[in-house]
């Protein structure tokens, strides 16, 4: 009896090809790298409260992504400021301006190349208790070179503000 190997070969190669193109069409993508603002493809508008970090420290594995900040004081200097959030869909919890905690929630896209963090930040002014909503989509461009990080957020006046942060891979 003759067997035909080089059929069985075929077979599981076109598995292993199909196995290995499905893996990498499911990969996320990663945002991995030390960034700096590029302000001249920023959109961050006018007025107060509209600073992106100067630059980010981003580290990121299939289930945790941190964000290590620098962005400039209210007074001068810098401020750094560490965030994690969860990748798999389960609350995260940082710390937010003052005594106040934000909740994060981060979900992919369907294909994986893009990342939204809807924050919920609740705090207290004036003896009333607030909450405010904002949510940031991630993306990369220009393979990978440039991080676009759009930031959605309602102002005090109630509007909706909607400001793009640029940053190009060190």
């Amino acid at each position: 009896m003759k067997r035909n190997y080089s059929s069985s070969f075929r077979n599981l190669a076109a598995i292993l090809f199909f196995a290995l193109l499905g893996y990498q069409v499911s990969a996320q993508t990663s945002f991995t790298g030390s960034w700096s603002l590029n302000e001249s493809k920023s959109n961050m508008g006018e007025g107060r409260g509209r600073r992106a970090a100067s630059a980010m420290v981003v580290t990121q594995d299939v289930k945790l992504l941190t964000v290590e900040s620098t962005r400039p004081g209210p007074e001068g200097g810098e401020m750094k400021q560490t965030a994690k959030y969860n990748l798999d869909g389960s609350v995260s919890e940082n710390p937010g301006f003052g005594d106040n905690m934000s909740k994060s929630t981060a979900t992919w896209s369907a294909d994986k190349t893009v990342l939204t963090i809807a924050t919920a930040m609740t705090f207290e002014r004036n003896g009333e208790t607030m909450t405010r909503n904002s949510s940031q989509i991630w993306k990369l461009t220009e393979g990978g070179k440039i991080l676009m990080v759009e930031n959605k957020r309602t102002n005090q006046e109630g509007t909706e503000v909607t400001t793009t942060a640029a940053y190009d891979k060190k």
